[in-house]
């Protein structure tokens, strides 16, 4: 689904991994898979995963309650989820990187290719009460990070949905990225915890009903199943910050078959057709 956006970044993860790999005992195989425009590189090693991200030198060190180290120690033990047994963290350069040992995951990831989906999985009942039930669980940990700021919603909802921002969103601890590369199949397990924390509340379903548009099946499944949160003025919201945030993906080139569909779903909820703005970054 990603790649690196040039040889030099994959040369500098690839050196990174390894690195990583030597410094924690595990030789790795199998094939690299890379986050979005290679800022992470996993791979297997045996019965773990390794996974390695770098980020600026300035913002080395790890923010305590926040992204898998973070789960790992606040999560409740019934959230599906893989279990983190080491992590090493340098710098080097300009760059700082983390890396995370991780369970290493056989179940089929739902969507391995894309974030959306473009083919109904066919996931029975059982799933589906099974991710009710870890969001539900997910919900009463104590999130540290706050995921998608007050500071955006107040200049995306206008940049990208054409309504004003709400005057108030309520919030509650969720998974912060719930799309179709991030869930397996039976049995559920769901992966990357970089943006857990206190999202809008409506704003899992809402993304995850977002990258279901182009399977109206699957979408509408999801709006039976998080009725409960989904029908109510703030989930509402909850879900519209989920679409703008999808929109501003569409504004930097990315989901160019599913944009109409955003589109036509903002308009429903809000009763604004969102404009095409010429910018992809929120306006200050």
């Amino acid at each position: 689904m990603n790649s690196p956006p040039n040889e030099d970044v994959r040369n500098l993860m690839e050196a990174a991994h390894n690195r990583a790999a030597k410094a924690l005992g595990l030789t790795c195989s199998g094939p690299l898979t890379w986050g979005y425009l290679g800022v992470t590189l996993g791979r297997r090693a045996g019965e773990r995963w390794l996974r390695v991200s770098r980020t600026a030198k300035r913002n080395a060190g790890r923010k305590q309650g926040e992204g898998i180290v973070g789960a790992s120690k606040l999560l409740p033990d019934g959230v599906p989820r893989p279990r983190l047994h080491a992590v090493h963290d340098w710098t080097d350069g300009e760059w700082a990187f983390q890396a995370e040992v991780l369970d290493y995951v056989t179940q089929s990831v739902v969507s391995p290719d894309r974030a959306d989906l473009d083919d109904d999985p066919g996931l029975p009942g059982e799933w589906w009460c099974d991710l009710r039930r870890a969001l539900d669980l997910v919900s009463q940990a104590e999130g540290a990070k706050t995921t998608v700021r007050d500071g955006w919603i107040e200049r995306a909802f206008p940049q990208f949905l054409g309504i004003p921002a709400p005057a108030e969103v309520t919030r509650v601890t969720g998974h912060g990225d719930l799309h179709w590369s991030n869930l397996t199949t039976t049995p559920l397990i769901l992966l990357d915890w970089e943006r857990w924390g206190k999202v809008p509340f409506g704003y899992d379903a809402g993304l995850l009903h977002a990258n279901s548009l182009l399977v109206p099946n699957v979408a509408s499944r999801i709006r039976l199943e998080f009725a409960s949160v989904l029908d109510t003025p703030a989930g509402q919201i909850g879900e519209l910050a989920a679409l703008a945030e999808m929109l501003q993906a569409v504004a930097r080139g990315w989901y160019s078959d599913l944009a109409p569909h955003l589109r036509v779903r903002a308009e429903a909820l809000s009763g604004v057709r969102p404009p095409t703005p010429a910018d992809s970054e929120v306006s200050a």
